[in-house]
């Protein structure tokens, strides 16, 4: 769900247009395989770069960020997304701003490359995840997908870690950190500072606030907490606790996607994730099965 104005198209045109000039200023040429060039004053992308990345005309694409009065295609708006690398809440916003309906609700982060995701894969049977700044989940490995709870069988609007932290019964019990709430508040404000006016990030503070009594105390506190690397204990309900160093490795300066690790920490710990995968792995095979069977009948 979005925040979008609500005042008129007008309006709406106004946001849209802030909106792209927002994320067009935040992606580096590098992340998009372009080079910066020695004389570059833009932040970010220039207009006919994000013009030339998504196939759409640099007057009309200019036309957009001056709020004229034209029509945006879902088309266009799809391609949009993806040269300007949009995670799913910063998707759907966008789509909501134009008033489209977006055709491909759901598509992964193009920020999840597929080297990024061939990576998670080849750290099995370690635990790792792609989280984007606010603690959405946007990839995970198998061995990750089951470590706290079954995070495939949670709606992708329910894959953020302080959301679950707050509102989630069996993520809390796989947990043995009793400041956990109170820590990810603390680092959410901290990297929320830039990101004070995005709608994405206002959407999970009042959908936060509307849903944790817990949430709604730390918050008001104004704590900041910086990341760090740290020992956790996971309760994990399929093979026993676990014991991890805890590591995030920032994909890209600034705000961005981030690579989560959890590392054993001894011998027990290495043999209950290779557990885990092999339980995780033979949950999966008859499932595929049955699929396929589905599929052959049709």
């Amino acid at each position: 769900m979005s925040i979008v104005a609500t005042t008129g198209p007008e309006a709406r045109r106004r946001e849209l247009a802030a909106f792209l000039r927002s994320r067009r200023e935040r992606v580096t040429p590098e992340q998009v395989g372009l080079v910066r060039g020695r004389r570059r004053r833009t932040p970010g992308l220039r207009r006919e770069e994000v013009a030339q990345l998504s196939a759409v005309g640099v007057t009309w694409y200019t036309w957009i960020e001056q709020a004229r009065d034209i029509q945006v295609s879902p088309q266009v708006l799809d391609a949009l997304a993806g040269a300007l690398l949009l995670d799913p809440a910063e998707r759907a916003h966008l789509f909501a701003l134009a008033g489209q309906r977006d055709p491909r609700p759901g598509t992964p982060s193009p920020a999840v490359t597929p080297a990024v995701r061939a990576l998670l894969d080849r750290l099995e049977p370690l635990p790792a995840a792609v989280q984007n700044s606010r603690f959405d989940i946007l990839a995970h490995n198998r061995v990750f997908g089951r470590l706290f709870r079954d995070l495939d069988a949670l709606p992708p609007e329910d894959r953020n870690t302080l959301w679950l932290a707050c509102t989630d019964p069996e993520f809390r019990a796989a947990l043995t950190d009793p400041d956990l709430v109170s820590r990810l508040a603390g680092k959410l404000r901290a990297r929320m500072a830039g990101c004070l006016a995005e709608p994405a990030w206002k959407r999970l503070v009042q959908r936060l606030e509307a849903a944790s009594p817990e949430f709604r105390e730390v918050w008001a506190r104004h704590d900041v907490v910086s990341s760090e690397n740290m020992a956790k204990v996971i309760r994990n309900p399929l093979v026993g606790p676990l014991r991890f160093e805890h590591t995030d490795l920032w994909l890209q300066p600034g705000p961005g996607p981030v690579l989560v690790t959890y590392v054993p920490l001894d011998e027990e710990t290495r043999a209950g994730c290779a557990r885990l995968l092999e339980l995780v792995a033979g949950e999966r095979a008859p499932r595929a099965g049955a699929q396929r069977r589905t599929r052959a009948a049709a």
